[in-house]
């Protein structure tokens, strides 16, 4: 595992959750990267659309809308009540829960959610193990998780970080992982990986720095073509389950 100094400050969630977080976004390239992200999410848990749904962060309620109109009864946990800002619609229509609490001690009983979600968060929390334990803990059928691979361009963050930051001007630092320590990490409670989506080939602050979005579509289905987000894409989507 290799680092650009995560901090262990504030709750992570509280960043990602903003407005200000949510503009990096904004335009055409950013409604691309939450497409993508959205339609590999829902593939993934598509075996229990209409199930209960956790999403312990929640993000900036990228994919609040999306999981609702699945079908899923989606509850959001959350560091701090500004973090409801972002899920307010949904909430406020009675087709959301918005909880505060504890992230890695979450108030619900062992199996409460078929399908436990967490994006943004594994590479901004020191303790991520605890985190991942907390999220296996609650659920009953799948968890799902995103993470910068070192199978990727990600292999070299630390000393591009530089770089990353004046095109993104408020990127935070973050963990890289190797595949291998998160399917350790979900092995050692007895889970094991059954999807795998590698979501873009190229870094996503390349295609920002770019802003054609067609353009972006166009490299990246080629990337697919070749194979080469399967074998080098980076941030990962995976799911693991409970084995029998």
């Amino acid at each position: 595992m290799s680092t650009t100094a995560a901090s262990d400050a504030a709750p992570p969630d509280i960043e990602t959750s903003s407005s200000a977080y949510a503009e990096r976004f904004s335009g055409p390239v950013g409604a691309w990267f939450l497409d993508v992200q959205a339609r590999a999410t829902l593939d993934l848990i598509a075996p229990w659309a209409g199930g209960s749904l956790l999403d312990v962060g929640g993000g900036h309620g990228q994919l609040t809308g999306p999981l609702v109109q699945a079908g899923f009864d989606v509850t959001v946990l959350a560091s701090a009540l500004s973090c409801r800002e972002r899920v307010a619609a949904w909430v406020d229509a009675g087709r959301a829960r918005f909880e505060v609490g504890d992230l890695p001690h979450a108030p619900w009983p062992d199996r409460s959610f078929d399908v436990v979600i967490a994006f943004r968060l594994l590479p901004h929390v020191p303790r991520w193990r605890e985190l991942l334990a907390e999220l296996e803990r609650l659920a009953r059928r799948a968890v799902v998780v995103d993470y910068p691979t070192r199978r990727s361009l990600n292999a070299f963050s630390a000393p591009l970080f530089g770089l990353k930051r004046r095109v993104e001007t408020d990127t935070r630092p973050f963990t890289v992982f190797s595949d291998a320590e998160v399917a350790d990490a979900f092995r050692a409670r007895g889970f094991a990986l059954t999807g795998r989506s590698p979501q873009f080939f190229w870094p996503m602050a390349l295609h920002r720095a770019v802003g054609l979005a067609s353009l972006s579509r166009a490299s990246e289905d080629a990337a697919r073509v070749f194979g080469l987000t399967r074998a080098l894409g980076s941030p990962v989507i995976v799911r693991a389950e409970p084995r029998p």
